[in-house]
């Protein structure tokens, strides 16, 4: 069996190549709706393996390809460019799949041409037509991000970048550090344990943090030099269950250690020219359906209460000189973590539902986005807050109506607001059943540009039911 398709990139085919030479590109190309992980990327020229994971370490299953015929023509001048890769072990009966970068016109054309059998073929050939599916889903998916990332880095024409990232292992961390590493940048990942402050490779460094005890390697940091901090770290809000303890790991994790990286990089001898803080929508509390742009007052309930601490707690690095900018995420959505990672298996089995009216408002974004904005708070000149969600507000009924729609399930579901907060306890009070109408004032001011604005278009592209390769 065989499919090939071709998509139009908005760079020139050498850029194209180069993108798909880092490791970052592999996971930004992994789709989010599956369990699938890379455990080793040697590179793509020939006789490189990549081992990649499907399903989870207990259950799930390697699959083992090796790259041949590198060819780098387009680097120098007209010649072609790709590579391919050939399954030795893993899930198919065989797989084949060609990479091309071919110049364009404008820009230039990226080919995949593959050549599979599925197991126990040609028993197995009553399966194609979902075989053939599940690629053209995958592909639409990768296609996508192939051509905005490329767009977003080529458009940008920064120099490479040094830029240290806490809490690079959760969701949009190491979407981030992929995104990054994808277009030439290094990332120092600021790690909780001295034995993961090791170098992954050439893209990929480390530094020892911890904030309990209130430690960082200073002559590590110096020595990784960024040009740029990106502080996303903090103890997960889905933690929040009543108790103090709870609430004090969720305070400190935030003013604590965001005064320990203050502090630091307003001692550096070069310290950064930017840090780019997270912050979160929780700043305004339990607003109703007002809109709220970044000048509005706070709120007063607990996470409000975080979240203005959290953002005064940089004024040292304020104070030195230092860009600050902070990033008020909204709710995120991919099926990798946050609230899809919750909500999309429920609607997915025709179960969705909101509770009392579904009025609440919910200030979402699209992760991609996520990434796309802290890219671009690193780079321009931004300072202060900035709301983080798309444009297009929506409240708790049409997000959960318009997933289900997207993925062709009924969503009737009201579920009594009286039983959520009974259930739900402290957690669903603080976010399920809280009205946060943020809005992305300074950003829609200030020329960014939004990939997913539109609420239907983002879900149905986290969740691999948007058919277009392109945006427009």
């Amino acid at each position: 069996m065989r499919y090939t398709s071709r998509v139009s990139v908005p760079v020139p085919a050498a850029e194209l190549f180069r993108w798909h030479e880092r490791p970052g590109a592999f996971q930004r190309l992994t789709p989010p709706w599956q369990p699938v992980s890379l455990k080793q990327h040697q590179g793509i020229r020939d006789g490189d393996r990549a081992i990649i994971r499907l399903g989870a370490d207990l259950v799930g299953l390697d699959w083992v390809a090796e790259h041949r015929n590198y060819q780098d023509g387009c680097l120098e001048g007209d010649g072609p460019c790709g590579f391919e890769d050939v399954q030795i072990s893993g899930p198919f009966g065989s797989w084949h799949h060609r990479h091309r970068m071919l110049p364009a016109p404008v820009g230039s054309v990226l080919e995949d041409d593959i050549t599979y059998t599925l197991p126990l073929d040609p028993v197995s050939r009553i399966g194609a037509p979902i075989a053939k599916g599940q690629l053209e889903r995958l592909f639409a998916y990768r296609h996508r991000i192939t051509g905005e990332d490329l767009r977003r880095h080529h458009d940008a024409s920064a120099a490479p970048m040094t830029v240290a990232v806490t809490g690079a292992s959760g969701t949009i961390g190491s979407a981030l550090s992929a995104f990054l590493t994808g277009g030439g940048h290094t990332v120092v990942r600021l790690v909780r344990h001295r034995d993961d402050a090791t170098s992954r490779g050439p893209q990929d460094g480390a530094v020892y943090w911890n904030v309990h005890d209130g430690e960082i390697d200073l002559a590590a940091l110096e020595a990784a030099a960024p040009d740029v901090v990106i502080h996303l770290a903090g103890e997960p809000v889905t933690s929040l269950d009543g108790s103090a303890e709870a609430r004090r790991r969720i305070w400190e994790s935030r003013t604590k250690g965001t005064q320990l990286l203050s502090r630091a990089l307003a001692s550096m001898s070069r310290p950064p020219r930017a840090l780019v803080c997270a912050s979160a929508s929780g700043y305004y509390g339990d607003r109703g359906s007002a809109e709220l742009v970044e000048d509005d007052a706070p709120g007063d309930d607990f996470l409000a209460r975080v979240t203005v601490a959290w953002e005064a707690s940089t004024a040292e690095a304020e104070a030195a000189g230092i860009r600050v900018a902070h990033a008020r995420i909204g709710l995120v959505t991919t099926p990798a973590g946050g609230l899809l990672k919750t909500l999309a298996p429920i609607t997915a089995l025709g179960l969705g539902g909101w509770t009392g009216d579904g009025d609440a408002w919910w200030p979402w974004i699209a992760l991609d986005d996520v990434v796309y904005v802290l890219h671009w708070l690193a780079l321009e000149d931004a300072r202060g807050s900035y709301n983080l969600a798309a444009p297009s507000s929506a409240t708790m009924k049409t997000v959960v109506k318009t997933l289900a729609s997207v993925q062709n399930r009924p969503a009737v579901v009201r579920v009594p607001e009286m039983l959520v907060r009974t259930l739900g306890g402290e957690l669903a009070r603080s976010l399920a059943l809280k009205s946060t109408r943020m809005v992305p004032d300074r950003l829609v001011r200030e020329g960014f540009r939004f990939s997913y604005p539109d609420l239907r278009t983002a879900l149905a592209h986290v969740t691999g039911h948007l058919d277009a390769h392109t945006l427009s």
